[in-house]
């Protein structure tokens, strides 16, 4: 009785706190009318670029409600992103436990030598390797759709090709593709802070779930193992990465494989449905997917935002910045820097700056997958343009309710 009275006196202070906070960011938002605070509600959340061309109005820094910085200056970002007197953590202090994301969270050495294990498996050779399996796969998902004439894209192509691909490097045998999928939705939509009671559950149930099914591949791969990237860790076990530390790292390059390519897919055609022009040169010309995707990843790319602390006392555009200041580095806004991109509202595949995007980072925390992200999309756009030519919309879009992380959660589409 005693302990149950404990765990109802635990979950009620964490319901307060929770909607405590969420009440005082509507506050922020609705109220103080901060821009930052704006991103998480609607319509920010729905269309965060004209926030961050307000943002960008207020010069390179704009103070938070919560006293940080953000900016979303180009030449800023990538200064920030590439400084190695800047980190994801203080210097010198460890990663929060509650949520822990591997190498993404940690500065060097940690993040170093982690990333480093796992780098391998995404070198060119292995990409040239997994081609074949992945049009195979896109084929195979786009024949079962065009069956019924309307379908979604998002389960029925975006989601299950990420999916398909990711396990299958990590070496998951009979992966369960809609369980992927709410894992997914559940941890990716938790980056950016937990939304409910009920969220909150379906977090902890996906990090429960997965670290059982790591712990039996972990045993498996010990035993038997494989030609994968699970059988390479647990052969470094001990050595080059500790136990405690395989869970945190294969979640996170399970769950940042789903969701970079899911989100970055279906991004990349809703702006061409959105862009009949576009996608009609996309429909003209397939190999143009490549830089469908190169422009999508600029426009309107999947992570939206990081952040990064200050090690020094230092000074960035003529602004003092103190040591243990926080940065939040505004992605999808620098992205569309007029001073960098030429018209920057406009999607267009013909564009000739876009390789200046930031949407993996950049510096040391590049995103180490980002190589079969873009080779799962320009495969998928591709086969798309040749095999459903006339594709439209066959419904309003409904996008995810998370505001780091963006794409469509239902994206209905109709071919014939």
């Amino acid at each position: 009785m005693t302990s149950r009275v404990a765990q109802l006196r635990t979950a009620a202070r964490f319901a307060t706190g929770l909607y405590a906070g969420q009440a005082k960011g509507a506050y922020d938002a609705y109220v103080r009318r901060n821009l930052f605070a704006r991103l998480r509600y609607a319509p920010g959340r729905d269309d965060p670029y004209s926030i961050y061309e307000q943002i960008r109005t207020q010069g390179p820094f704009y103070v938070t409600a919560m006293g940080n910085l953000a900016t979303v200056d180009h030449a800023i970002c990538k200064e920030l992103l590439r400084s190695r007197r800047w980190g994801v953590q203080p210097e010198g202090e460890d990663p929060p436990e509650d949520f822990d994301l591997s190498f993404l969270d940690r500065n060097p050495p940690d993040h170093t030598r982690l990333r480093r294990l796992v780098a391998p498996a995404f070198s060119p050779r292995r990409m040239a390797d997994f081609r074949a399996s992945i049009e195979k796969t896109v084929v195979g998902l786009l024949h079962d759709a065009a069956v019924t004439g309307e379908f979604d894209l998002v389960p029925a192509l975006a989601s299950p090709l990420p999916i398909a691909v990711i396990t299958d490097l990590l070496g998951i045998p009979d992966a369960d593709g809609d369980a992927f999928t709410r894992y997914g939705v559940a941890l990716g939509g938790a980056l950016a802070g937990l939304r409910s009671l009920r969220h909150a559950q379906e977090v902890m149930t996906a990090n429960r779930d997965l670290e059982r099914m790591f712990e039996e591949i972990f045993e498996l791969r010990r035993r038997e193992p494989g030609d994968d990237l699970i059988s390479t860790l647990v052969a470094a076990e001990g050595d080059q990465i500790q136990t405690d530390e395989l869970v945190p790292l294969c979640g996170l390059l399970l769950i940042a494989g789903f969701e970079t390519t899911v989100n970055l897919l279906g991004n990349a055609v809703n702006a061409l449905l959105d862009h009949p022009d576009q996608w009609a040169a996309l429909v003209a010309e397939p190999s143009l997917a490549g830089a469908a995707v190169q422009e999508t990843l600029r426009y309107d790319p999947p992570v939206q935002r990081t952040m990064r602390i200050s090690f020094d006392d230092t000074e960035i555009a003529g602004t003092p910045l103190a040591s243990g200041r926080i940065v939040n580095v505004l992605l999808g806004g620098a992205n569309r820097d007029p001073q960098v991109f030429h018209e920057p509202d406009t999607f267009d595949l013909a564009r000739t700056d876009g390789a200046e995007h930031l949407a993996f980072s950049s510096g040391i925390h590049h995103c180490v997958g980002r190589p079969l992200a873009e080779l799962e999309a320009t495969v998928a756009l591709q086969t798309l343009a040749e095999r459903m030519p006339d594709l439209r919309r066959a419904g309003a879009v409904r996008r995810r309710n998370a505001t780091l992380i963006r794409g469509p959660l239902s994206l209905p589409v109709a071919v014939g």
